[in-house]
């Protein structure tokens, strides 16, 4: 069974960087995608950003473009969302996520792993 363990999270104040990780438990197939959702108090999850397992594609929210990284290490199993020039509204629980599937989605659904989520709370 896939696990997916996030770290990285914490409280930064508002222009400030951190950065999550998110490493599986086993080596992740040639096809996919690995991604990072998130969830605020009282609002629906979310997507941030994906990464292709091959090739290395990214695809990102609009509210994040140009603010935060995803990377992937395909020796580690891991993949990694650097996120710089933080806002008070990038507070959320951040979850790291794993799809199967060929073509690229930013729906929750397509996702078939979850890890349990990492706090990032950013202060203005």
């Amino acid at each position: 069974q896939m696990q997916l363990e996030e770290s990285g999270g914490g409280l930064v104040q508002a222009g400030g960087s951190l950065r999550l990780s998110c490493v599986a438990s086993q080596r992740t197939s040639n096809n996919g995608f690995r991604a990072w959702f998130r969830q605020a108090p009282g609002k629906e999850r979310e997507f941030v950003a994906a990464v292709t397992w091959i090739g290395g594609s990214t695809r990102y929210a609009e509210a994040v473009k140009g603010r935060f990284t995803i990377s992937r290490d395909n020796a580690k199993n891991t993949v990694y969302l650097e996120m710089n020039n933080l806002k008070p509204e990038d507070t959320a629980v951040y979850y790291c996520s794993l799809s199967r599937a060929a073509l690229f989605s930013s729906n929750r659904a397509a996702y078939s792993y979850w890890g349990q989520g990492t706090n990032v709370t950013v202060s203005s």
